[in-house]
């Protein structure tokens, strides 16, 4: 007897394009704009494969500044995903419309962490398939590496000072 499909599970990923000057800001004192920018795409690279090998629903690329930027169609074209627009507002807001834009269980990643697997977001899915509410991996800065919902949850998305070690708590 075959096994039920198992329910989807929606990833969102936010992305800001990689624009020399624009992106890992931090980094630009050691590996100058460029270098800053071909990271910071390299890590989106490796997010959208990740996503794709999790293999637990569809994967969709939240962008900013938009989704005609030829670096995000390429992936797009490459892994088969979809892209959207991220809208205005702060992270919170952007990651509430992730959230809400799919219909049913979604988890929301962005692309600051390497070391995010495919298990890491089959059990985030799992979790979520078990009627669980919420699920969330911490970080070790204070924040969170992923955040899934079964439904969209806008408490857990405003009034938060994002960019903080108190993000998580």
């Amino acid at each position: 007897m075959a096994s039920a499909t198992p329910e989807p599970v929606a990833l969102a990923i936010l992305a800001k394009a990689p624009v020399a000057s624009s992106v890992k800001t931090r980094l630009i004192p050691a590996l100058g704009a460029d270098g800053a920018a071909a990271l910071h795409a390299r890590l989106i690279e490796r997010t959208v494969e990740t996503a794709c090998a999790a293999t637990i629903g569809p994967v969709t690329l939240w962008v900013t500044p938009a989704p005609q930027h030829p670096y995000f169609t390429a992936l797009a074209s490459r892994f088969q995903i979809a892209l959207a627009a991220q809208p205005d507002g702060d992270l919170g807001a952007r990651m509430l419309a992730a959230s809400r834009a799919a219909a049913g269980p979604t988890i929301v990643i962005g692309s600051d962490c390497p070391a995010l697997t495919p298990s890491h977001l089959r059990q985030a899915a799992d979790v979520l398939r078990d009627g669980h509410d919420v699920v969330v991996i911490p970080a070790e800065d204070g924040g969170y590496v992923l955040i899934g919902s079964r439904q969209p949850q806008p408490e857990l998305f405003t009034g938060m000072t994002w960019s903080t070690d108190q993000v998580m708590a």
